[in-house]
């Protein structure tokens, strides 16, 4: 008989953690000192930690838990295929059911003749998978030097080595690494919030499209083979692109024997309201779209890169090339299965028209919060939304980066049962498609209580404000 599993309290699991753990974007000396929250439990859209107090759940995980928590059905299909086939490689000319089913399905919900999938193990390897496309693709048809990549400033793809160097993020390139920068170009972010004072909307939009042609003058067509973008800049800024940007700057790449590559971790199955935003949001049919997190909901890591077929005609011409890239775990069956539930459940629930409509009312009550004097800007769209602060709202001048006001407020909103999720001068947040309006009730109501908590702190501080 065996024995009973060793129950364990909170500071037993916070100080396992903080003695052995090596977190993704771990900031050393607040985390020596303060450990992490250890989260034991999720149920909808809220989470328990081990002193058993809720939370809501308003970052959705990492932008990924869609359909929410605790998805009995999601278990399930995830044990039943676990005693099925729990694995099989997918290398060469090998595949599994699941791989297979979900390959058509994901073929189905693209857009276009994006009808070729390439599994990975999550974004960053997607978009990894997508810039290595590019080359191979270029250099199958007859241009062996079209390998460059373009993408934009405040921009993240992924932390590979490859795809954090395409990436620009502020904050992500710190000294102790190195990145790849032969063969990468970044163009301005295209924040309309941000832009010059003496450009209208219109002109930012003109300038970003032009300076995008003057790089290609400048380093020549046959040099550059992709431009990567997300249809709105995600851990980025929540940056939503001047009114026709992304169209103009897919006819560009037309033009130019460019691939587009539509960065939608983030974007894809229901967080717009679409199971892809690029076209049904912005007009935009890419050649190539990167995807995860709301692919199988954080229930299990996956990534799909979805390509056109004129891509695959390319670079199969002949027969005899060999696709040198992919990964133990692409097409992992399990995964898959998990994909391929949490698509009926999206379908079954109507959950991207739960997504259209609650979104709609999250935009006008996080709108609201404008009025707030630390609030310089709400921007967002649907379930895709974040608050930033400033320390005027007429010239838009930031707060130190010490005051840290972000955090502040994060961590006022969590000890009333509200997660979100500090980047920079910003409170961001992507919930699940579940969502009701009382939800967003609740999330309006305690960010403005806890906006206004740490403005009359600032004030006692003696920070100025506007």
């Amino acid at each position: 008989m065996s024995a009973p599993a060793m129950t364990l309290h909170n500071e037993d699991l916070w100080e396992m953690d903080r003695a052995h753990s090596l977190h993704p974007w771990t900031n050393f000396g607040p985390f020596e000192r303060e450990g992490s929250l250890v989260i034991t439990r999720g149920q909808g859209a809220y989470l328990w930690d081990t002193d058993g107090r809720k939370y809501f759940d308003a970052v959705g995980g990492l932008w990924c838990t869609n359909i929410g928590l605790g998805r009995k059905e999601m278990a399930t299909a995830i044990a039943e295929q676990v005693e099925r086939l729990a694995f099989s490689n997918t290398f060469v000319d090998m595949t599994n059911d699941p791989a297979a089913r979900l390959a058509a399905k994901l073929a189905a919900l693209a857009p276009g003749d994006l009808n070729r999938v390439h599994f990975t193990t999550g974004g960053s390897t997607a978009v990894d998978t997508a810039v290595r496309m590019v080359s191979f693709y270029h250099h199958a048809n007859g241009n062996p030097e079209k390998t460059g990549i373009v993408a934009r400033d405040h921009s993240y793809h992924g932390s590979t080595y490859l795809s954090q160097s395409v990436g620009k993020r502020p904050g992500d390139r710190v000294e102790e690494f190195r990145y790849k920068t032969d063969g990468i170009h970044h163009l301005s972010v295209p924040n309309p919030y941000r832009r010059p004072s003496h450009m209208t909307e219109g002109q930012f939009c003109d300038h970003l499209i032009a300076e995008f042609e003057a790089l290609i003058a400048r380093v020549g067509a046959d040099r550059i083979g992709g431009f990567i973008a997300e249809p709105i800049q995600a851990s980025g800024g929540i940056i939503i692109p001047p009114e026709g940007y992304l169209k103009r700057m897919w006819e560009v790449c037309q033009r130019h024997d460019i691939l587009f590559i539509a960065d939608e971790v983030v974007t894809a199955f229901g967080r717009l309201g679409h199971w892809f935003a690029s076209l049904s949001e912005f007009g935009v049919q890419p050649d190539i779209i990167t995807s995860a997190k709301g692919l199988t909901s954080g229930y299990i890591p996956l990534g799909a890169v979805i390509f056109s077929d004129r891509i695959w005609n390319v670079m199969a011409k002949g027969g005899e090339r060999w696709f040198t890239s992919g990964l133990t775990y692409s097409g992992h069956p399990v995964a898959c299965a998990a994909g391929l539930k949490n698509i009926e459940i999206i379908e079954r629930e109507g959950l991207l028209a739960n997504a259209t409509k609650v979104g709609s009312y999250f935009e006008t009550r996080m709108k609201e919060l404008e009025a707030l004097p630390l609030v310089g800007n709400v921007r967002g769209r649907k379930l895709m939304l974040c608050v930033e602060s400033v320390a005027n709202k007429a010239t838009k001048e930031l707060l130190p980066d010490a005051v840290n006001e972000s955090k502040r407020i994060s961590n006022v909103a969590e000890s009333m049962g509200l997660m979100v999720r500090p980047i920079g001068h910003l409170n961001v947040m992507s919930p699940p498609l579940v969502i009701t309006e009382g939800d967003v009730d609740f999330i309006a109501e305690t960010l403005e209580k806890a906006i206004r908590r740490v403005t009359d702190d600032l004030v006692k501080e003696g920070v100025r404000l506007g």
